[in-house]
């Protein structure tokens, strides 16, 4: 069911007679960098979640609670 050794033979000689040696080259070093490029990125994005995860956690504000010197009652000033 998949593509077999003969069936990339055929789609490598099409692609070969469409674009040319040259270009073809061109193509595959392009498509070369992009998934170098896409690789690094990915590492680069785990790297930056294993720093946030050993990274110290921050407490959260507490806007339940009254500033220091202030009670707890409300005054409006309408």
């Amino acid at each position: 069911m998949g593509i077999g050794f003969k069936e990339l033979l055929i789609i490598l000689a099409i692609a070969l007679l469409v674009f040319g040696a040259k270009r073809l080259k061109t193509i595959g070093s392009d498509l070369g960098g992009a998934v170098k490029g896409f690789k690094k990125a990915m590492d680069d994005e785990d790297d930056k979640e294993a720093q946030q995860l050993n990274a110290p956690q921050q407490k959260d504000a507490d806007f339940n609670s009254t500033p220091a010197g202030k009670t707890g009652s409300k005054s409006s000033n309408v």
